[in-house]
């Protein structure tokens, strides 16, 4: 594993059971309660925030992600998690999931993350994500987890360059998400 993507000084703790979540020294990574589910569509109904997506999500569209991840997490004991402060101020979400049937890549676990716009700029999205992923690969969940973004989000790709992770050109790909051919550009975190 890259040391980027768990270092010392980084811990972070897992808890088990119904209520599993990730800590760090910072943050709280816990499943999804229904009480989330305003911020969340509150947070895909920001043009600023969406702006890699083409559009904010419609309250019916972020309901439906909101049921994909929590349904993900309640199956598998992982996926996006809710990311909060330690203080239960609510973040947004960051973690692994599994790709969606018939992905153009083929099945694989990708990690993802979105912030509200007030996040922004304080590395949550880094710190979670590290979190994340240590976690996945302490459960030896997987060899190697892939991360993607548009060529234009060079946030998320900045949030990818201090993961350690690498950058897979072999692996861009393009695919038509329903209103737009969307270029993917790919990275690769390995255990």
């Amino acid at each position: 594993m890259d040391p980027r993507i768990k270092s010392e000084g980084d811990e972070v703790r897992r808890t088990t059971g119904s209520s599993a979540m990730l800590t760090t020294s910072r943050l709280r990574l816990r499943p999804w309660l229904d009480a989330d589910r305003p911020a969340f569509a509150a947070m895909h109904a920001d043009p600023e925030v969406m702006v890699d997506a083409g559009r904010p999500l419609t309250r019916e569209k972020s309901d439906r992600k909101f049921d994909r991840y929590r349904a993900a997490h309640d199956a598998l004991g992982f996926g996006h998690w809710a990311v909060e402060t330690l203080a239960g101020d609510w973040l947004g979400y960051c973690g692994v999931m599994p790709s969606k049937a018939g992905h153009v890549l083929g099945e694989h676990l990708s990690a993802g993350w979105r912030l509200k716009r007030s996040a922004w700029g304080f590395g949550y999205a880094t710190e979670a994500a590290r979190a994340a992923l240590a976690d996945i690969f302490d459960r030896a969940l997987a060899d190697d987890v892939l991360a993607y973004t548009a060529p234009d989000n060079l946030r998320s790709q900045a949030v990818m360059d201090r993961l350690g992770l690498r950058r897979d050109p072999t692996r861009d790909f393009s695919m038509d998400d329903g209103r737009r051919l969307w270029k993917g550009l790919v990275w690769v975190a390995a255990r």
